[in-house]
């Protein structure tokens, strides 16, 4: 798991000791002397890794109070939230080969509210997309959306409680994206209007409140996945994990490979295969797949273009790109 170095972690630092005492003889069963290397993970200011030089092992620790983040009950709430869930989720069966999420190995509200988990080894998702958008490795990403479709199919179904979703809270957050977009001046009035017209559109079809709720990820974005060998998968970040129609993460998955092989390529149509491939073997894992598969597509669309506005709302989107991410966005949202 890459990150950028930042030294080591002083012994008189409460954390070492934490680490040391309380996470290390999770591991391996010893709390002897420990010196931590600290690396701030890629692409999070939240989120760090500690590399202990005499045992070679490694954690991953997320402070939910920072800078950034100053609500001490909020910070408090999200921490048993994702604590809760990592150990939900395991529950469930899904630890070991080939679906595993990560394990929780403490909690400290003491120490900026504290998650430290075990290390989830493997290639990140995102690497392997932009090795097939940069090198053409297309088999490998194909392989490895077929490993997450088994796996979401299974953190799914394995959670679906009979109860009938509830749509009304994918369009507030919808409009809780479009209310950004308007808030920083990337849509006006009347394209905003649009979007909640085609809100309304969507919430009218009987097909988007025909399936019962399940547990999602909530996150499902290439930075939470890491792939092993084979059908490995390991999913981390399950601080969003709620219930709700299982589209809410398909839909995710398909938004961003559509995110990265457009802003890579110019080519808003390069996804589609990748795209296509990986709802079919979703679809693979009902008893009738043709039938899955026709109310997933028919679906997937709305929850495409909210991750495409929810991608377009993001500060280091360059003005021209967060414009065509917006114009996919209703593309997708007119496929009624």
């Amino acid at each position: 798991m890459s990150g950028a170095y930042l030294g080591r972690l002083p012994e008189n630092d409460p954390l070492h000791g934490y680490l040391q005492h309380e996470i290390q003889p999770q591991i391996n069963g010893l709390s002897g002397r420990a010196n931590y290397r600290v690396f701030r993970l890629c692409g999070s200011n939240d989120v760090y890794l500690y590399e202990d030089r005499f045992s070679g092992t490694k954690v991953i620790g997320k402070f939910f109070l920072s800078s950034r983040k100053r609500d001490v009950g909020r910070a408090a709430a999200h921490l048993t939230g994702e604590f809760d869930n990592l150990c939900t989720m395991r529950d469930y069966g899904l630890t070991g080969y080939p679906h595993h999420v990560v394990r929780p190995l403490g909690r400290n509200y003491s120490l900026n509210a504290l998650l430290v988990t075990e290390e989830g080894e493997g290639e990140l998702f995102s690497d392997v997309i932009r090795s097939a958008i940069q090198r053409g490795d297309n088999d490998r990403l194909y392989g490895k959306l077929t490993a997450l479709a088994y796996f979401l199919s299974s953190f799914h179904n394995r959670t679906a409680i009979g109860t009938g979703v509830d749509f009304h809270q994918d369009c507030a957050y919808m409009d809780c994206l479009t209310n950004r977009l308007r808030d920083i001046g990337a849509i006006g009035w009347d394209e905003a209007r649009e979007l909640y017209w085609l809100r309304d559109q969507w919430r009218n079809q009987p097909r988007m409140w025909e399936d019962q709720q399940v547990l999602v990820h909530g996150d499902a974005t290439p930075e939470n996945f890491r792939f092993g060998g084979g059908m490995s998968v390991i999913a981390f970040d399950l601080e969003r994990t709620k219930r709700a129609d299982r589209v809410f993460d398909i839909g995710r998955i398909a938004g961003e490979l559509k995110h990265f092989f457009m802003r890579a390529t110019g080519n808003r149509y390069a996804a589609e295969p990748f795209i296509g491939h990986f709802l079919w073997e979703y679809a693979c894992h009902f008893p009738d797949r043709e039938r899955a598969f026709r109310s997933i597509t028919g679906r997937t669309p709305f929850y495409m273009g909210i991750t495409l506005l929810r991608v377009s709302r993001n500060s280091w989107v360059e003005p021209g790109y967060r414009r065509r991410l917006i114009n996919e966005a209703k593309e997708c949202l007119r496929g009624l």
